[in-house]
Formats: structure tokens, sequence, C-alpha cells
């Protein structure tokens, strides 16, 4: 049966092949538990791409920057960027992260001083969501922030190398742990004052990308979604791969708040949301 399934295998890359023409379609995603879940099933190649892949696993800011760079054909990147790079890039319907309960936390170490402009903040990067959030509802300490790969910041507050930090991803899971306090969940912030869920991250296609490869490209990450949750232990294998914090429990909580109705579908709700953040942007 395995000879049999790679015969099939085979002969279908082949078709997309002569379909397509050579060209391999550059896709970037994080290296999150929720990315990786998404994208277990093309990432093991049980799902076929309606094009040849190359991914390339990267953190959100250097996401953020190939991005604007335009180095990436689909990429998941912060709903900020794909906000202000309309223009080069389309949003796709399917891969986001987005929804109620999931923002970015405003995190401390103990027995820091109340935040004001004095004090020293760690972001995960300037086109990110996270930061975006923080500076509207806490524009008093923007003077204060530096930018920092989100997987050291907890680390530098425990060092003692600022006072607050912005957590995004597994860290959401983990803070209390490490002994951190939460001064503010950015994402509450946003449900009490908008009443929308709140657009962390999204799949983005380039406008060089058809319309037509695009759709049917969404077709395969939804698949994709359906095989991780069909085959869990597989998909648990690839995330744990990649992850910075390897506790089984806050990888499957990672995927629990990350993965949802709007990864399926965007629908009409989630981009309501994606266009009230644009407007508090600009």
């Amino acid at each position: 049966m395995q000879g049999k399934r790679a015969d099939h295998l085979t002969l279908a890359k082949l078709s997309l092949l002569i379909r397509y023409g050579l060209m391999t379609l550059k896709l970037a995603i994080s290296p999150c538990p929720n990315d990786t879940f998404v994208f277990h099933g093309l990432i093991s190649g049980q799902v076929i791409s309606p094009q040849p892949l190359s991914i390339e696993l990267a953190d959100i800011q250097k996401l953020n920057e190939g991005m604007a760079e335009e180095l990436f054909d689909v990429c998941k990147v912060s709903a900020v960027a794909a906000i202000r790079h309309g223009d080069k890039y389309r949003l796709c319907s399917v891969g986001a992260a987005l929804g109620y309960g999931v923002g970015p936390l405003v995190v401390a170490r103990p027995g820091a001083a109340p935040i004001g402009p004095l004090s020293r903040v760690l972001a995960p990067g300037e086109a990110t969501t996270a930061y975006a959030l923080f500076r509207h509802f806490f524009p008093e300490a923007v003077s204060g922030v530096k930018q920092t790969v989100f997987s050291e910041i907890m680390p530098a507050l425990l060092r003692g190398e600022a006072d607050y930090g912005v957590v995004i991803h597994e860290g959401r899971f983990v803070y209390q742990s490490l002994g951190l306090e939460c001064l503010a969940d950015l994402g509450a912030l946003w449900e009490q004052r908008y009443s929308l869920p709140l657009p962390l991250g999204c799949l983005v296609a380039h406008r060089r990308v058809g319309h037509d490869l695009q759709r049917e490209f969404e077709e395969a990450v939804r698949s994709s979604i359906d095989f991780s949750y069909a085959n869990r232990v597989s998909a648990y294998e690839t995330m744990k791969l990649h992850a910075q914090e390897l506790d089984e429990r806050a990888i499957w909580a990672h995927v629990d708040l990350y993965v949802n109705q709007w990864s399926l579908d965007l629908a009409e709700t989630g981009r309501a949301a994606f266009k009230r953040l644009g407007d508090i942007l600009y």
C-alpha cells in the first residue's frame, strides 16, 4: 500500500508541475505551534500543494521584513504588516490567527515601578500587531521601547535588563511559572473597546500569485489543518521540533487558542476585525 501511495503522490506532483510549470512557491511561516500545526500536512508532504513549495521558518519580525522586501510568495505575517503592505500582498481567507482571549500580554518583573515614560519595555518587533496594540493602549511608555526577538523577552526580564515586556506566542502560557506578573492583556483591552476578535497574524499571498492559484493553495491549507486534527500525534512531533516552549500542555494550549474557526475561514467578522485594526493604525 505504501508503494502505491508513493506512486500516486509522485504522479500527482508531476501533473502539478505540468500544470503550473517549474516555478516553486516560496512559503514562509513562523516556528510557533499554531503555524506548524496548520501547515503540518503540507510540511510532511501528506497534503499536496497546487504548486511545488519551498518552506522557510523564521521569527515573526523576519517574516514581516521579508514581506516588506517581497521575498515570499505566500507568508504568515503580523496583521499590522499585512495592512501596511496591502498594495503588494492580498489577504488570504485561511491561516489567520485571531480570536477572543488571544491577545499579547504586557508582563513585568516583580517589583517593577509603575509603567511610564522612564520604563524599559521590550516588544517583539516594530511591525508586529503586539507592538501596535501596546502603542495604542500605552502611548506614555513608547519612548522606552526596545525591539527584541520574542523568545528573548522573558529571559531579559528575568535578568533585570528591562521592566516590562510585550509577550506573544507560548509566552502567554508560561510567564507565571517564571515568576513574572501580568500588567495588562492587550487582547482584552481591544475586545472591551471594539467588540471584535483581535487579529494577530494572517496568511498573505503576493499579488504576483494568480487568484486561481491563491484559491487552490488556500484549499490546500484547509486540507492541511484537517490532516493535523486527524493526525495529532504526527502533528505534535512537527510542532515540538520547532517550538520555543517544549512543554506539551503549553504547545496544545497554543493550538487550542490560536487555531479556530477564523483559521479555516476569515468570513465577514474576521475581515471586519482587520478593517478596524487598519482604522486605528492610520
